[in-house]
């Protein structure tokens, strides 16, 4: 059926309107970017789609199992291992970011992690990443996805399916820890306390007394073996919480 032309010139600005709609979304949905409302509340990229800001744990290089594809900052196993780290250090701070992991995979993040020690684990909490149905990992909620490893169980495992993003939100403020997951606050934890030591006497980290004690350091991405792939990392530092 031919449309008329009053129709057509009805139409016209309704699919006008959808496309540049649709143009919108698209400009959203960009990764690696920031909005003007989150720069204005303080946000800032750690990741830019390059490799700026970042390094291998204990060296000056960027460890060749990482790269960047297609705007994706993308672990590829058997090219070369290492942890990833920031170059800079924080204290006070929220970091964004979201994350997906191969089948049966494992990874993490790390923060406030020192290079005092071998391992950044040595020193630095992590935010399990984990493919939970698929790793062994899974089956214990101390050590599955979103826990503060092997120390605090997230409240529900609200992962999404392997091939999907995660969206993760780390806070901390002096000693208190929050990890937030798809929207929901799964673990929050205060360190330095009696019950932080008690907790830690109880697992391997009992060997490393420097384990969640410093004030700043750096954030860390896990290579644990996996493929795993982060995008929108993003930071907002507390006024007096940079540990530069």
């Amino acid at each position: 059926m031919r449309m008329s032309m009053l129709g057509m010139i009805l139409v016209a600005p309704l699919m006008a309107a959808a496309m540049s709609g649709t143009a919108a979304a698209m400009q959203e949905a960009l990764p690696n970017r920031l909005t003007a409302e989150e720069e204005a509340a303080g946000w800032r990229l750690l990741f830019d789609g390059t490799m700026d800001g970042w390094r291998g744990y204990r060296r000056a290089d960027v460890p060749p199992g990482w790269s960047v594809v297609n705007g994706v900052l993308t672990f590829t196993p058997g090219v070369g291992d290492g942890d990833l780290m920031t170059t800079e250090q924080y204290g006070d701070f929220e970091l964004a970011l979201e994350w997906k992991i191969g089948d049966g995979g494992n990874s993490g993040i790390f923060y406030r992690a020192t290079e005092a020690e071998r391992a950044p684990y040595w020193t630095g909490p992590e935010f399990q990443i984990l493919h939970n149905a698929g790793h062994p990992d899974g089956r214990t909620p101390e050590t599955s996805a979103g826990s503060n490893y092997a120390l605090h169980a997230p409240v529900e495992d609200v992962t999404r399916p392997v091939g999907e993003w995660n969206r993760v939100r780390i806070v901390l403020d002096g000693g208190r820890v929050e990890h937030w997951m798809n929207g929901v606050k799964v673990v929050e934890y205060e360190l330095w306390t009696d019950e932080w030591r008690q907790l830690v006497a109880a697992t391997k980290f009992v060997d490393w007394p420097g384990y969640g004690m410093a004030r700043a350091g750096h954030i860390g991405l896990q290579d644990h073996g996996d493929p795993v792939w982060f995008r929108n990392i993003r930071i907002r530092v507390a006024r007096a919480g940079s540990g530069q």
